[in-house]
């Protein structure tokens, strides 16, 4: 089975008119599904875009001939975007999976071009007719990281390096501040923002900085390794994300928090190959449903501290533990929700606070 992929300037050239996106022929019976990716980063060996190439491939071994997958790579959430986007529709593929937040936007408006193609978009919260979102409760995974930075500090200092401050990444530093002080009260979190998703000299300068400023334990929502790494050598905790990226820092890393979008992919695709897809909806799943997976945790973990991770884990996926639970407090002292109650999914989906234990503010 032909893999294709194609380079950003063969993507971005030669845009096609109306008429001739209107003549884009129906896939026929005994053809292969066509069905596009387009990554935000490098898909390299680790990390966020990795992960999702890595589902792709899956995606490919299940399905066989039935489908056929191109993807793009290091597009950047620009107006370059919509123009990878369209191109994409304009090559005939019949579905196309958006993979970042920044890439909302111009998926819809290309959608609205292309009322024939099914567009699905990672981390977005708005859907149309013939568009589709799927979120990972990646704050779970946050959560139990938390437990054990909480239980691993010898400072009390945690460090977080951020991408962008949107609902998506401040979900994640506050669940993971929560469970950091669920089983260590005294533990505060540290965030340095370096507003990419994807740069290792910033994550690496971001990681040196915490460090220096007490943190002994380090988790991120960036891309790149250049964390853990930095951990590695200096002599600290971290975790990876969105992948495993022990093989950086076999000594630094506790454990990562990554995705399964494999199973998705596979289920939404064969949706759209029988003729029962439909568009309109918004999919969530977590460690439940096994689209959040904790990887293997280091052996240097404490087995009482791993039974606790382990029993937490258990509880998220029981329904017994919910992060944001209530009494919640943001880092002023103000009530956000009451005992008895918790965050919404639509709350959580724009949340722009801190809970209490974050140091600083977000930046507007």
């Amino acid at each position: 089975m032909k893999q294709t992929r194609l380079s950003r300037r063969t993507v971005v050239a030669g845009l096609l008119g109306s008429a001739a996106v209107a003549a884009i022929p129906a896939r026929a019976a005994d053809e292969p599904m066509k069905v596009a990716f387009i990554y935000v980063d490098p898909v390299g060996d680790t990390g966020w875009s990795y992960e999702h190439d890595l589902a792709r491939r899956e995606l490919e071994r299940v399905l066989g001939p039935a489908v056929k997958t191109t993807y793009v790579e290091s597009v950047p959430a620009t107006a370059d975007a919509e123009r990878v986007i369209r191109q994409l529709a304009v090559a005939g593929n019949q579905m196309i999976f958006t993979t970042s937040f920044g890439y909302m936007e111009p998926t819809l408006r290309v959608a609205k071009l292309f009322p024939k193609v099914k567009f699905e978009h990672a981390t977005g919260y708005k859907t149309a007719a013939n568009v589709v979102t799927y979120e990972a409760r990646f704050f779970e995974g946050a959560y139990l990281l938390g437990v054990l930075a909480g239980r691993t500090t010898k400072s009390n200092t945690l460090g977080f390096v951020g991408s962008f401050p949107i609902p998506e990444v401040i979900r994640n530093i506050n669940a993971f501040a929560l469970g950091a002080r669920s089983v260590n009260p005294k533990a505060t979190v540290k965030v340095i923002w370096v507003d990419t998703w994807y740069d290792p000299g910033k994550e690496r300068q971001a990681a040196e900085a915490l460090i220096a400023q007490g943190a002994d334990v380090l988790a991120q929502n960036t891309d790149s390794p250049a964390i853990v790494q930095v951990a590695e050598k200096r002599g600290v905790h971290a975790f990876g994300w969105d992948s495993d990226m022990s093989k950086y820092g076999p000594t630094a890393q506790l454990t990562a928090n990554t995705e399964n979008w494999a199973d998705y992919y596979i289920d939404e695709v064969r949706k759209a190959i029988a003729g029962t897809w439909t568009g309109g909806r918004q999919t969530v799943q977590g460690i439940k449903e096994k689209m959040v997976v904790l990887s293997p945790l280091n052996k240097s973990v404490p087995a009482d501290v791993a039974r606790l991770f382990e029993e937490k884990q258990r509880d998220i996926a029981d329904g017994k533990l919910v992060p944001f639970a209530g009494p919640l407090k943001d880092n002023t002292g103000a009530t956000k929700v009451a005992a008895g109650a918790a965050l919404t999914h639509e709350q959580l989906m724009s949340i722009g606070w801190y809970v209490d234990g974050i140091d600083g503010s977000i930046p507007k």
